[in-house]
């Protein structure tokens, strides 16, 4: 029986968007903000540009590599490629799991961003005092009917895109929500330049303060800009592998990759441009943690009157809210794509099947934030023992797969990754002794390190 043609995305834009998308989240536009005012402005974003360049570049390209030779997701890619006899493959199903649970407690979080965004437009919002912008993000998180009822929704809505075709549905409503989501970022950014005060903010995140990184722990701020560096790319479980089995030759990957990461880091950088000089200009703290998006944000929206404050909140969390999407919708049609390529799937019976599983599998996040929040997993609640999985385990550990695979005789080969990375026009990726001694060596060293250090971050303070 002939093997069905494989589906391939319309165009060179549509594969760079939707690999910036399933990259672009809320990791860009919620945690990098806060960790960067944690850690000193523009000294952090230095580090963690330099770490971004020399560590998820190489990774990047390997994962686009596998999937351009192979043809198939990462369901099928290391059989594909892999020596006879090695067992590579084993990994695909480890893969496709962290798939799953990155997405079982993403598609809660992307809830609230889309929660906030209606209920901001409605004015639920405006006019409340800052305890009770407090006490209305509780009240979303103490309510199970909320978190599950928002949570269907973003399900919903990413199966949906999936289910019209690779083409119809996911390249061309990623580039809807990319090109809004760009539009989004720059006219905030350009509004809030103009806010009374906004310099100090523009001060604290573009001048290098190196004395209040250090005086924040050196250690932890190394490891937070090598983390972040990394989690960002969504790199280790096949999310960027599968975009690269959708394109032709055409193009060098590594100059592909340096594309897709400036368009992430882009977005990255922007929202501090709109965040930090908006937190400053009202008098509020540009490291207030994980709270500065959806509690300290909507008192500098209310800070600004009451229709002013309104539209400018009800695009940011717009803005937000394509950036959550445009990751669920990314990451989707890897799960979609799995059985399709293991089991020989429609892609309509793998919709189906996907839904219900993710609703199932995703309730448990949602119901860890109330009802069931006194369960505990490695001490962990259950988004957290989900996220810790995932981002702590592997993420790092299928990095250090795909750089193995494509570096030690072993695997697929130093060779054979080269002649992939480098075909089509463009940037070469730098195929001399030395760059393959690092990324054998030193690189998955890298890694390793913050497989040790997250371990110790979560356990080994009491």
């Amino acid at each position: 029986m002939s093997e069905k043609p494989r589906e391939t995305l319309g165009s060179r834009l549509g594969f760079i968007l939707l690999s910036a998308g399933c990259a672009i989240g809320l990791g860009n536009v919620w945690r990098f903000p806060y960790i960067t005012g944690k850690f000193g402005g523009a000294a952090f974003v230095i580090m963690y540009l330099i770490f971004l360049v020399i560590f998820g570049l190489p990774i990047m390209v390997a994962e686009f590599a596998v999937g351009r030779a192979s043809r198939k997701s990462v369901a099928g890619a290391f059989k594909q490629l892999e020596p006879e006899g090695t067992k590579w493959h084993w990994y695909s199903f480890l893969a496709v799991a962290g798939n799953y649970l990155l997405m079982m407690f993403y598609t809660v979080v992307a809830g609230w961003m889309l929660y906030y965004f209606f209920a901001t437009v409605s004015g639920n919002l405006a006019g409340l005092s800052p305890d009770e912008v407090g006490a209305y993000f509780g009240s979303l998180i103490q309510s199970p009917s909320k978190l599950i009822t928002w949570m269907l929704i973003i399900i919903f809505l990413g199966f949906g895109v999936c289910v019209m075709g690779l083409q119809k549905g996911v390249e061309r409503i990623t580039k809807f929500l990319m090109s809004g989501l760009l539009v989004i970022m720059v006219g905030l950014a350009i509004y809030v330049a103009f806010i009374p005060g906004a310099g100090a903010g523009y001060a604290f995140y573009l001048k290098p303060d190196f004395k209040a990184m250090y005086e924040n722990g050196l250690w932890e701020a190394i490891y937070a800009a090598l983390g972040q560096s990394f989690f960002t790319l969504s790199l280790g479980i096949g999310s960027m592998e599968i975009f690269g089995s959708y394109i032709g030759k055409e193009y060098s990957l590594t100059g592909e990759s340096i594309r897709i990461i400036g368009l992430d880091t882009f977005v990255a950088l922007g929202a501090g441009l709109i965040i930090f000089p908006a937190c400053l200009a009202f008098g509020q703290s540009p490291s207030a943690g994980p709270g500065l998006v959806l509690v300290t944000l909507p008192n500098v929206f209310n800070s600004m009157g009451p229709v002013v404050g309104r539209v400018v909140g009800s695009l940011f969390f717009l803005f937000m809210s394509f950036a959550a999407l445009t990751t669920v919708v990314a990451v989707f049609e890897n799960i979609v794509a799995f059985p399709m390529d293991a089991f020989g799937w429609s892609r309509s019976k793998s919709v189906l099947f996907n839904l219900f599983a993710l609703i199932v599998l995703s309730t448990p996040c949602a119901l860890g934030m109330n009802k069931w929040s006194n369960v505990k997993l490695l001490g962990l609640s259950i988004d957290g023992f989900e996220d810790f999985i995932v981002s702590n385990n592997l993420l790092p550990i299928g990095s250090l797969i795909f750089l193995g695979f494509c570096t030690w005789k072993f695997g697929w080969g130093w060779d054979n990754f080269i002649a992939e990375a480098d075909a089509g026009d463009g940037i070469k990726f730098p195929k001399n002794k030395i760059m393959q001694i690092y990324l054998k060596f030193i690189v998955p060293v890298i890694i390793a390190v913050i497989f040790v250090a997250g371990y110790m971050d979560i356990f080994g303070k009491k």
